[in-house]
């Protein structure tokens, strides 16, 4: 059930100083489409309307199909753990949302990524310690996200060691990932339904 009125997040975007530009929607301007996936998002893996879905539940056509992929590539993806969220903290590095940044580098220290490799990922630098195809996997969004494409070299590499499905997954999880910490930052959301 959807509380009253939304609770301050404890993560916030590096524009959190700022009041938000499209704020969490009380329940009484939902309309039932609108509760029902906010419901959804709190009784689910997410346990909360956060992040990206605060604007999302603006446009609750787009919401509907937008979190279902994320879902995919969050909770059920074939990537290796690690490899997704060296990905994902790579892209809140280079997008600057500290919201996405917050969650997924703790994702990367519970799965054993060393603080200084985190911390490297930050200064938007791939560190130089990872295991091949978690190098492999930087280096290709790393060119995607500078170039908006890769070349063969990075291309083969990738396919090499994610295969032709994995390299499809990378691609959309930093497709996501990046539109995701865009909506944070373009609305400013740091407000919650928990």
């Amino acid at each position: 059930m959807i509380p009253t009125s939304p609770q301050d997040s404890n993560a916030s975007n590096d524009q959190g100083k700022h009041a938000e530009r499209l704020g969490l929607l009380g329940q009484e301007q939902m309309s039932e489409h609108q509760r029902r996936l906010a419901n959804g998002l709190i009784n689910g893996p997410r346990k909360g309307v956060v992040g990206p879905f605060v604007p999302l539940l603006y446009t609750p056509r787009i919401l509907e199909v937008v979190e279902p992929l994320g879902s995919e590539l969050r909770f059920r993806g074939e990537l290796d753990r690690r490899v997704h969220e060296l990905v994902v903290c790579f892209v809140a590095a280079r997008t600057k949302n500290k919201f996405e940044w917050d969650i997924h580098s703790q994702s990367a220290r519970d799965l054993g990524i060393a603080a200084q490799q985190i911390e490297a990922l930050h200064d938007e630098i791939a560190p130089s310690d990872l295991l091949p195809q978690e190098d492999a996997a930087l280096q290709f969004v790393q060119q995607l996200l500078t170039s908006n494409r890769v070349d063969d070299d990075v291309f083969s590499k990738a396919v090499e060691f994610f295969g032709s499905s994995g390299v499809v997954e990378l691609t959309a999880v930093t497709g996501y990932f990046t539109m995701a910490c865009w909506l944070i930052n373009i609305t400013e959301s740091t407000s919650a339904w928990m």
